[in-house]
């Protein structure tokens, strides 16, 4: 995670979720969630997005397929779009950085 950029994309990541927090956009139906993930380098905000949010269980390993890094309000943030994949993962052998 320390070695992500603005705008990147085609990244494939291992990650556990650290925090998941629902967030309701006035006005829209999409179900959002902003969650905290991290590895051993880092932690980062991923965005999930509809069916994504129900995978995002505090103390879960993830793989993020063909993620991409999106900026909002001077922030980078990890997404998945449609081209993308989460996928399920064993646990995760690594402690997450969480002083970064």
């Amino acid at each position: 995670i320390s070695d992500l950029r603005p705008l990147e994309s085609g990244i494939t990541l291992t990650v556990k979720v650290v925090d998941a927090k629902m967030v309701a956009p006035k006005g829209r139906q999409a179900r959002i969630s902003e969650c905290l993930v991290g590895d051993e380098t880092g932690m980062i905000i991923f965005v999930a997005r509809n069916d994504q949010v129900d995978r995002m269980k505090e103390g879960g390993t993830l793989i993020l397929r063909n993620a991409k890094i999106e900026m909002y309000r001077g922030s980078m943030r990890l997404a998945v779009d449609r081209w993308g994949r989460i996928e399920a993962s064993e646990p995760a052998g690594f402690a997450v950085k969480e002083d970064s």
